[in-house]
């Protein structure tokens, strides 16, 4: 027996009955979400692959130079602050369209900086970009998306992130070599500029934000809309936080780790870090999966969980197979958790402010969780990387995992009703 005066209406009314407007927009909506995030996440990867050679052209340490993925971090707040607004009040399409063309503005930036310095800022740039696109490309897609596959293509969207790690190592692999570091940073910008026509001629607008744009709201209606939900961004502040320590935690300074910890040769570096996010992208649609069936926390904590029990492979291994193992099923399981995000936090969030709530907390985040690569760094040249990036996934894991299990469930919630 159950209290069903308890229950919400989300709680009570089978998906099945939810499951309304589903039409075939939504393929091209979860494409460039997909690829828009995979630009974002080449670029991101890059710097980390490329870490020891730019510290060596610049003349700094390795903890100086993981500055520069510390810049992009705290930029992206302001990313998702205004792509989000903009999003909410005028659609996705467009300022989706605005941030991928900025973004092929930022890699050319980028492989043209003279000086420390100039990076540095080029970066700040690339995170107001890097912020801004996942809040609008995810809200564009799970608006559209059915419900009933909401969770796998929410896995798919997001490993859009993997993929992206996965050609920058490929990239890395068979470029740096040759060319160098900066000549990899013009790769993204062409790709940038299709996806931009793409969004033009292919993509619908979301057809919840139309139902919902038929009311007009004044600019201070909408302000007093986004502070009405303070609660729910502090849950998404605080549990995003987490999420960010475990993704950035066992993925930035992981080539780092095999160059100083096993003396792996650049090549070497990269085809591990590739065959890792290749575990990442299978993860993310595995388990997204699995949240439309179980509900999205459970994933999420079955995930993190497991991925507590492939530390010691994933640090310690001692073997190359070994460690090979573990940096693919790590992966498999931090993304795999990661996958249910967009769908978890789209359906948390009210139509009124889908792009800004999720994608602001998100990158807010992301200025917390800044800290994780520099703090690793240093800790490692007390101690050795495998210690200090051990420790670091063990306690954001459970951290998370606590942070899901504490938040709501809104697992198939209907959009625009």
């Amino acid at each position: 027996m159950f209290d069903r005066k308890s229950m919400s209406v989300e709680e009570f009314n089978p998906p099945a009955t939810r499951q309304r407007g589903v039409t075939a927009s939504h393929p091209p909506a979860v494409i460039a979400g997909f690829c828009g995030w995979l630009l974002d996440a080449f670029d991101f990867f890059l710097v980390t692959f490329c870490l020891t050679a730019i510290a060596h052209d610049f003349h700094k340490s390795d903890a100086q130079i993981a500055l520069v993925i510390t810049m992009t971090l705290l930029f992206r707040p302001v990313g998702g602050f205004v792509f989000g607004l903009i999003a909410d009040r005028y659609g996705r399409r467009l300022p989706l369209m605005i941030n991928v063309g900025t973004f092929a503005v930022a890699e050319i930036l980028t492989a043209l900086a003279p000086n420390y310095t100039t990076l540095l800022v080029v970066r700040a740039l690339f995170g107001v970009v890097m912020g801004g696109n996942w809040g609008v490309g995810a809200s564009l897609a799970m608006e559209g998306a059915p419900v009933g596959r909401r969770g796998i293509l929410s896995g798919l969207l997001q490993e859009g992130y993997a993929a992206g790690n996965l050609l920058a190592g490929l990239c890395y692999f068979f470029l740096f070599g040759r060319l160098g570091w900066r000549p990899l940073f013009f790769v993204g910008s062409l790709p940038a500029i299709a996806l931009v026509l793409f969004i033009r001629f292919r993509v619908r607008e979301s057809a919840v934000w139309q139902k919902r744009a038929a009311v007009k709201l004044g600019w201070s209606e909408q302000y007093r809309e986004i502070f009405s939900h303070w609660k729910l961004f502090l849950y998404l502040l605080l549990f995003m936080s987490m999420m960010l320590f475990a993704s950035h935690g066992t993925q930035d300074m992981y080539p780092t780790f095999l160059q100083r910890q096993w003396h792996f040769s650049p090549a070497r570096r990269s085809a591990i870090t590739a065959f890792s996010a290749f575990g990442a992208i299978l993860g993310g649609i595995v388990f997204g999966h699995f949240s439309d069936l179980w509900g999205r926390r459970r994933a999420i904590i079955v995930a993190l969980v497991l991925g507590i029990v492939m530390i010691p492979m994933w640090a310690y291994a001692p073997s190359q197979i070994l460690l090979i193992a573990g940096a693919f099923l790590m992966q498999f399981m931090v993304q795999g958790a990661w996958g249910v995000i967009p769908a978890h936090l789209a359906e948390l969030s009210p139509d009124s402010v889908r792009a800004l709530l999720p994608g602001f907390a998100y990158q807010s985040a992301g200025v917390i969780a800044s800290s994780v690569v520099f703090i690793e760094a240093v800790y490692a040249q007390r101690t050795s990387y495998a210690t200090a990036m051990a420790l670091t996934a063990v306690s954001v894991f459970l951290l998370a995992s606590i942070m899901a299990s504490l938040g709501r469930e809104r697992h198939g919630q209907a959009f625009g009703s």
